[in-house]
């Protein structure tokens, strides 16, 4: 009796398992050979002015002359755009 319930429940769990098996095995298509978007040194420069951030002396506005900076997503921008004045391997910025 007991082994007639598990067999039949072993069998309607299989139903329910196996697709989700054959998603995980599934190995994603792998991209060409793609390049680095940023160069090191834009990485460099975006941590130090994360770093800045941090320490509170990171500034907004030409000359740092603006308010500080609060915000997580505008110390990344300042970074890159320092980075991009110093000729580092930056993306151009979007059109706004």
């Amino acid at each position: 009796m007991v082994e007639h319930l598990v067999s039949s429940y072993s069998s309607n769990l299989e139903e329910y398992v196996s697709p989700l098996r054959s998603r995980r095995n599934q190995v994603p298509a792998k991209k060409s050979s793609s390049r680095r978007k940023y160069g090191k040194a834009a990485g460099k420069t975006v941590a130090s002015a994360m770093r800045r951030k941090k320490r509170g002396t990171l500034r907004s506005g030409k000359g740092g002359k603006g308010g500080r900076v609060k915000s997580r997503k505008q110390a990344i921008a300042i970074g890159l755009s320092e980075a991009r004045k110093k000729g580092a391997k930056v993306p151009k910025k979007k059109a706004a």
